[in-house]
């Protein structure tokens, strides 16, 4: 990758974006016919879903991430819009595809602009589906997909970085690329956009459809017991999927507000195929976060609803953080996840004593685990060494992933599954897409899962992911 110094508003001069692409243009050769070009520009801060909603056609992809931490002053909002190159890939091999693909991509790229303000430069977003292989013919979205956008916004506190990217090639006239680059930025900063900043009530009927109904989701867990009890597998996350018909069609925008406003713990996200399909939710779980190879990621396992009062809330928080069953559940995905990291030759800390993570209609067992992380270890390689892991699989993790494909009648497709965004130097973010929705015009799936160990019961495994469904159910508008 080609660093070039900072050129103050290149993205505002006409005259001066021409002449640099230009120079880009010139300096290919018969071997290298192709170079990207990222250009990197501080801007007014700006919503990003807010840009979101403006500039995005439904026949371009897209992928919307946000997690607020306003007490670890963390927070941050992104959008990336269109693609500027991207890769679609499938089968065991789909996290070393990518990796190669980014890496590629990468030292074919030349950077402009901020380049050392956060967010600068190129940024890759992925969404990796549950399973490597599609076995539905109606899979929404490939096994993997890998996208550099044309555009990305931003915002981290009260800063925002405006991110263009754009393919060069010998015979393409630059003159008209310089020229569209030009006109959407204009169309970016100086728009009016609406502030999204309360939440929209759903005055609409919801038609809900269960895929598979109570008597059968109570009959597999049942088996599933049965089977842990003869020590053929120690857990199994089982999911449920209901389909919601509306009225009128789906407000993407106005869903993921009243996510982000009702969930501001969680990871709010939604991921497009392209062909008007979008993948949401809130997730309160990240798989993994790496910042100058400081590795962070979670082990969220055993769940309790939140209690009508403070004296109920508080009495069955301790008995989720007493429960031998939940503890048990937690540790599993606990010890998973260092066994996984240390065969990497990577060194986990944790407490030993889980936390609470308290959202505002659920609370879960919670340990963070951190470990320092060598240069040379990319994150995707960490990627495919963690997913899918006990939280949202089972184990032993290959026997619980034949069984689910055997029980579940709806494909998991990205439920379930990483989603998230990796920069130029192995930065990234990723979080587990559960909680989750696919928005198709006025027809969604709603997705949410229980994890199955000994001592579970049917019935409560039912209402605790009743309890998670509406969730989706309560945003969607």
């Amino acid at each position: 990758m080609t660093v070039i110094p900072h050129r103050a508003n290149l993205l505002q001069d006409r005259n001066q974006l021409h002449q640099f692409l230009l120079n880009c243009q010139q300096s290919l050769t018969e071997k290298d016919r192709t170079k990207i070009v990222s250009i990197s520009q501080e801007i007014y801060p700006l919503d990003p879903l807010a840009v979101l909603q403006e500039i995005s056609e439904p026949c371009q992809r897209h992928f919307y991430f946000e997690k607020r931490e306003p007490i670890a002053g963390k927070s941050f909002a992104i959008a990336a819009l269109d693609s500027a190159i991207h890769l679609t890939v499938a089968g065991t091999d789909r996290f070393v595809a990518a990796q190669n693909f980014i890496r590629s991509t990468v030292a074919n790229t030349i950077t402009i602009g901020a380049e050392r303000l956060p967010f600068s430069g190129p940024h890759f977003f992925c969404s990796f589906a549950f399973f490597d292989e599609n076995i539905a013919a109606n899979s929404y979205f490939p096994p993997a997909t890998i996208f550099l956008p044309k555009w990305q916004i931003t915002r981290q506190k009260d800063s925002c970085i405006l991110v263009a990217n754009a393919i060069i090639e010998k015979d393409r006239n630059v003159k008209n690329i310089a020229e569209n680059i030009w006109q959407t930025f204009d169309k970016i900063e100086s728009r009016k956009y609406h502030k999204l900043t309360t939440a929209i009530d759903s005055s609409i009927s919801l038609k809900q459809i269960p895929v598979n109904d109570a008597s059968q989701f109570k009959t597999s867990v049942k088996s599933a017991l049965e089977l842990i009890a003869s020590k053929y597998f120690s857990k199994i996350v089982l999911s449920q999927a209901i389909n919601v018909i509306s009225q009128t069609p789906f407000s993407l925008i106005d869903s993921l507000n009243n996510l982000r406003l009702s969930y501001p713990d969680c990871y709010v996200f939604s991921t497009s195929n392209g062909k008007g399909q979008n993948f949401i939710g809130a997730s309160p779980e990240r798989l993994i976060s790496i910042h100058n190879n400081q590795l962070l990621t979670d082990a969220l396992a055993g769940s309790a609803p939140r209690g009508k009062t403070e004296a109920g809330d508080a009495k069955l928080a301790q008995g989720l953080l007493e429960s031998e069953k939940d503890i048990r559940e937690h540790q599993v995905v606990i010890d998973f996840i260092v066994d996984r990291l240390s065969k990497l030759g990577i060194t986990p800390k944790f407490s030993p004593v889980p936390r609470l993570l308290q959202l505002s209609n659920i609370q879960h067992l919670w340990t963070p685990i951190t470990a320092q992380i060598p240069p040379d270890i990319h994150l995707l390689k960490i990627l495919a060494q963690l997913h899918p892991t006990p939280a949202v699989a089972g184990v032993p993790r290959d026997i619980a992933l034949e069984q689910i494909r055997r029980r579940e009648s709806c494909d998991r497709s990205l439920y379930a599954a990483p989603l998230g965004w990796i920069d130029r130097t192995g930065n990234g973010e990723f979080a587990v897409g559960i909680r989750s929705a696919l928005i198709d015009g006025d027809r969604a799936i709603l997705y949410a899962g229980a994890g199955i160990v000994a001592g579970s019961e049917p019935e409560k495994e039912l209402a605790e992911i009743q309890l998670k469904l509406q969730a989706l159910l309560n945003a969607l508008v």
